[in-house]
C-alpha cells in the first residue's frame, strides 16, 4: 500500500458555547484534518490538537509544521502494510503526538476501507454501542452549572464531568452533590493544583467521585503517587499519559487507579490500544477522553471505546453538544445516552467536503 497523496487542511468550528478550563477559554475550535490517498482508496484523519499550548506542548501551528515538513514527507511514495511498518517510517521524529495521530487517523481509514472492515473491527472492539458522559466547563455561576446539568440528564447522559480549579472546586462540588446526590459525577482539574493544595484535594473525597482526573502537573507521576496515597477517591491520569510505558510505570507505582486514553495524546490508535492492553492486564479501568474533536476524530474515538477495557463512561458526546453543523454524515449523535459505534467501512463517516472548504482556514498538498 503506498500513499500518493496527502491534503492537509486547516478547520475551525464555532462552539455552540463558550468551554473553559482552569487554563484556557475557546469559543471555537480549530483542527487539521488529514486526507491520504493510498492503495486506490481515500482515508481521512483529524489531528485534533488545541490551537494554543495550555493542555499540552503542542498546537495546530507545530502540528502543521511537523506534517507539512516531516510526516507527510517520510511517508509519501513508500511501502506499507500494516500499521506497524507505517509508524516506523516516521519512527525517528520524537513526540509530536497529535501531528502524528492524525496521519495514523487516515491510514487506519484507508487500511480498513480497503479490507472492506470497519475501524473498530480492525481494532477487536467487542461493543456496538458506547455509553457516553458529558464535560462541563467551568461557568461564571453555579445555577448555569445546574442547567446544563438538568439538561444533559434529561437527554440520557449517563455521566457528568465537572472541570474544577482553585477557587471553584469543593464549594462548587458540594452543591451539585446535593443538588444531584444519586448521578454518576467527576472532576477534572487539568494539572491546577499542587501537593500544597493536598488538603483541599482531600475534601473532594467527601462528595462520592467517580475518580478525580489529572490534579497535579502535566508531566508527573512521582507526586501523584503521594497524592493517590491520601485520597480515597480514585485518581485518574490523563495528560502524564503518552505511551503505553508511561502508564505501565504509572500503575506499578500507584499514581492512578484510572487512566483517560486520548487517542491524540498517545500518538494514534496503535498506542491507544497498546495503552488499553496494558490496563487490562491489570485490572485498570479505562475510559476515553476528548479533544473537541469533530466527526472524524469523534468515530475513531467510538472505535476504540468499543474495546473491553473501556468501562467506564466517557467524553464522546453527541457532535450537537459542541457543533450546530459537523463536518460529517451521518452525525454521530447520542440516544438515551450511548453512542453507536459506526460499522461501516474504515471509520464508518463519510466527511462532507463542501462543508470542510466552507471553514478550511488553509490548505497544503503534498504529492498528487
Amino acid at each position: 500500500m503506498r500513499i500518493d497523496r496527502i491534503d492537509l487542511t486547516i478547520v475551525r468550528l464555532p462552539l455552540v458555547r463558550t468551554f473553559r478550563t482552569s487554563s484556557s477559554s475557546k469559543d471555537d475550535i480549530t483542527h487539521i484534518l488529514v486526507r491520504v490517498e493510498a492503495g486506490g482508496v481515500v482515508g481521512w484523519g483529524e489531528c485534533a490538537s488545541p490551537a494554543d499550548p495550555y493542555y499540552c506542548p503542542e498546537t495546530v501551528e507545530t502540528c502543521w509544521h511537523i506534517l507539512k515538513d516531516f510526516l507527510a514527507p517520510s511517508v509519501l511514495g513508500r511501502e506499507w502494510e500494516t500499521i506497524d511498518e507505517l509508524v516506523a517510517l516516521y519512527g525517528r521524529v520524537k513526540g509530536n503526538n497529535f501531528a502524528k495521530a492524525g496521519l495514523e487517523m487516515a491510514c487506519w481509514d484507508a487500511l480498513g476501507r480497503r479490507a472492506g472492515k470497519s475501524l473498530a473491527e480492525l481494532l477487536g472492539g467487542t461493543r456496538t454501542e458506547i455509553v457516553s458522559g458529558v464535560s462541563l466547563g467551568i461557568e461564571r455561576e453555579v445555577e448555569a452549572l445546574f442547567g446544563l446539568i438538568d439538561q444533559y440528564l434529561d437527554e440520557g447522559y449517563r455521566r457528568i464531568k465537572l472541570k474544577i480549579a482553585p477557587g471553584w472546586d469543593v464549594a462548587v462540588v458540594r452543591r451539585v452533590r446535593e443538588q444531584y446526590p444519586d448521578i454518576a459525577l467527576q472532576v477534572d482539574a487539568n494539572s491546577a493544583y499542587t501537593l500544597d493544595d493536598l488538603d483541599t484535594l482531600k475534601q473532594l473525597d467527601d462528595f462520592q467521585l467517580l475518580l478525580i482526573e489529572q490534579p497535579l502537573a502535566h508531566d508527573d507521576i512521582i507526586d501523584h503517587v503521594r497524592l493517590q496515597a491520601a485520597l480515597k477517591t480514585p485518581v485518574c491520569l490523563d495528560e502524564s499519559i503518552h505511551s503505553a510505558e508511561d502508564a505501565r510505570k504509572a500503575i506499578e507505582i500507584g499514581a492512578c487507579r484510572v487512566i483517560n486514553i486520548k487517542v491524540s495524546r498517545v500518538g494514534g490508535l496503535r498506542e491507544a490500544k497498546r495503552v488499553h492492553d496494558v490496563c487490562l492486564a491489570r485490572g485498570i479501568p479505562v475510559w476515553c477522553g476528548g479533544m473537541h474533536e469533530f466527526g472524524i476524530g469523534r468515530a475513531a474515538n467510538l472505535a476504540v471505546s468499543s474495546l473491553p477495557g473501556f468501562t467506564l463512561p466517557g467524553d464522546i458526546s453527541g457532535s450537537d453538544k459542541y457543533y450546530r453543523e459537523d463536518l460529517v454524515e451521518p452525525p454521530l449523535l447520542a440516544i438515551r445516552g450511548s453512542i453507536s459505534v459506526p460499522d461501516q467501512i474504515g471509520l464508518g463517516v463519510t466527511p462532507d467536503e463542501e462543508r470542510i472548504q466552507r471553514h478550511a482556514q488553509r490548505a497544503f498538498t503534498v504529492g498528487g
